[in-house]
């Protein structure tokens, strides 16, 4: 399912570059970060997006981070 929302998100930012999504929050509820199961980039005009797909203990998540404004949105839900 397709889902465009603003969320919170906690990281951990490793050595280099490196970014690990923690936990986040959706629908009154703050969900634990179990695997990040696939990363990718992309490009949207002259912004880069970091997209991670993330599970919990009941679901998968697709989460974006705007690399420009810094602000995080939960893209898709399986």
């Amino acid at each position: 399912m397709r889902v465009r929302e603003s969320i919170r998100v906690a990281v951990v930012f490793g050595p280099g570059r490196s970014i690990r999504p923690v936990w986040f929050d959706w629908g009154n509820r703050k969900h634990a970060v179990l695997e990040t199961t696939y990363f990718w980039t992309d490009t949207k005009g002259s912004v880069r997006r970091l997209h991670f797909a993330v599970r919990d203990e009941s679901g998968l998540y697709e989460l974006a981070y705007d690399t420009a404004e810094q602000t995080w949105e939960l893209t898709g839900v399986e």
